[in-house]
This record gives structure tokens, sequence and C-alpha cells, in this order.
């Protein structure tokens, strides 16, 4: 009698299928599909290598453009903050193009700007004109985005020492550029040999609304707004925060503020709560030995002590010297 669950027509419990020609088994042995798809894998690579390029430039000049971008220092006009000479590993620097779309410049930014007209015989970029041919051209523009080369534009790098509506003018009795009338503290100038340690004088400009007045560090070798006159806020393209390269001079570039005033006595902020630091050192110690002291005069003179402090004196000292009313007996 045939089993309900089997028809007799297909093979029995246990039978494995049988292979063909041209069929692989249940555990897939190789064969012309999958060296098929082994092909494309690779063939692959190279047909999105463009499309990646692609992608990688154009986010290249996303980030340049709109985010941050490498710059070149050219002359010595910041040095030392700054360096950059003829023939030298001139500093390559990372420019912050974010910080100015929510804020303006302040005094003491290290700031990048592309030069007004009246900027146009600064002779800090001479040479930096863009080649007549246009492949040469390209190749400058596309080396100047990875700092490279230098950009095409004439572009200038200084420290904001005023604002729109203060008055800057030099010098005071003690060779300072003031503006308002008051000193500026500036620990970043440089003064290079042979060009002396003096500033040259120029009477008080008052900076129009929506200009900056700027100048080098290196201060006796630097044309700035001293010749050409103060900059548009317009014209900043962002303000350098990182040295790049050389690797050896890598680090971040001060914006120190030279109108900020120093405090009463020159004393650092944190300072201010030395007194009561001191004052709780000092307290703690000697009111808990005061009080000890207090509770061995006590117990030595035979005074009261409250149930729960603590014996102050030893097991054996307990009763104590023999008072004045007391005799051997």
């Amino acid at each position: 009698m045939a089993d309900a669950g089997h028809d007799g027509d297909g093979p029995e419990d246990g039978d494995e299928p049988e292979s063909g020609p041209g069929r692989s088994g249940r555990h897939g042995s190789s064969g012309p599909g999958r060296t098929t798809k082994k092909k494309k894998r690779k063939g692959s690579f190279w047909r999105e290598l463009p499309l990646l390029i692609v992608v990688a430039v154009v986010l290249t000049f996303v980030i340049q453009t709109f985010l941050a971008r490498i710059y070149v220092i050219p002359s010595a006009s910041m040095e030392r903050t700054l360096h950059g000479c003829n023939g030298c590993a001139n500093d390559r620097v990372a420019v912050d193009k974010i910080t100015y779309r929510f804020s303006g410049p302040s005094p003491g930014d290290v700031v990048v700007f592309r030069g007004p007209p009246s900027w146009g015989a600064n002779d800090e970029v001479s040479g930096e004109e863009p080649s007549g041919n246009a492949l040469v051209r390209g190749l400058q523009s596309g080396l100047s985005l990875v700092g490279l080369a230098p950009p095409n534009e004439k572009d200038f790098v200084k420290r904001v020492i005023a604002t729109g509506g203060q008055t800057v003018a030099c010098c005071d009795a003690q060779n300072r550029v003031t503006v308002d009338g008051r000193p500026l503290n500036e620990p970043y100038i440089y003064y290079q040999p042979n060009l002396g340690r003096t500033q040259a004088d120029f009477a008080p400009v008052r900076v129009p609304d929506g200009q900056l007045w700027v100048m080098g560090d290196n201060r006796n070798n630097s044309a700035d707004a001293r010749v050409h006159g103060p900059i548009g806020v317009t014209d900043v393209i962002g303000k350098a925060r990182v040295i790049v390269l050389p690797v050896g001079r890598w680090g971040g570039v001060p914006d120190t503020d030279p109108q900020a005033q120093p405090s009463a006595l020159g004393a650092p902020a944190w300072t201010s709560g030395a007194p009561l630091a001191a004052g709780v050192l000092v307290g703690v110690p000697l009111v808990g030995g005061s009080r000890r002291l207090r509770r061995r005069w006590s117990a030595y003179h035979g005074g009261s002590r409250a149930p729960d402090d603590p014996d102050p004196l030893g097991p054996g000292d307990r009763d104590g010297p023999p008072r004045p009313d007391q005799t051997g007996r």
C-alpha cells in the first residue's frame, strides 16, 4: 500500500538530485557566470574613477570658495607672525571664510583681502599677474586652490588695527600707535634689522565707516594703510587661522587685540580668587586646631564634655594631674 505522503514518482527520501551537464550542485561550483561577475566588478572601478575625480574637484572648489582656502604669504611684511621672502619656503596659511559671514573683522585679526584700486601699485605682490597663456593661467588657478601657487588676484595679508569710526595716529612719546588717543599694546611688532626701531609718524586719520585700518607686523617694512589708505570690509576674504606649511611652523595665527586694556597691576584674572583660596587653606587648619585645644583645656581642668565628643586624652590620662584642692592620700 503506497504511503499517502509519497506518490512514488520522485526520488526517495534522502536521495540527492542528480547533477547533469551544465548544472551546478547545491554548493555551487564556479562557472562561467561567476567569472563574468568578477570581470564586471573589476571594470566598474575604472568606469567610476572619472566620476570620483569630478566629485573631488567640485568639492575642492566649493570648500575653497565658501569655507576655507590655502594662501601663500609672498612677502616679509608680516614677519615674524607669518614668514615670507624671495627664495624661501614661504608660509601657507588656512584662511577661514565663514567667520566674517556672521561678524565683522575686529582689531587684532590677521586678515587676507583683495587689494582695492589704491593698493594696485603695492610691490609686495609684484610679478603675480595672471599669465597670458590660457593653459598656463588655468594651471596657475588650479594650483592656487591648494596653495601651491599664489592667487591670481592681488591679495594681501595684514593685521586690523582700527575699525570704522575710530581715529588712528602715530606716534606717542613712547613710539606707540594710538587709537582714539589711547596707546596700543602690540607685542607682535617686529623691527627688521637695519631699518630702525622708530615708526614713521602720521597725522590722525578717522577711519570711515565700513572700512578698516590695517598694518603689517614688520612695522618698518610694510606698505599698508599708511601708504595706500584703509580698505573696505567688503574687500576682506577671510581670517588667517592656521599655518599649515612648512611643517616646522605649524600652529595657530595669534589675533591679539592691541586695543585691549590690561587689568590693574597687570594681574591675570585667575589671581582675583587667590586671597579667598589662601584664607580657606589657612583658616581650616586653624579652626580645627583651636577646637582640639579647647577640648584638651576643658578635660585638663575637669570641664564637662559632650557625650558624643571623643576623649581628647588617652585612657590612662583621663583623670589628669591632681588639682590644687586634692592631696595625696
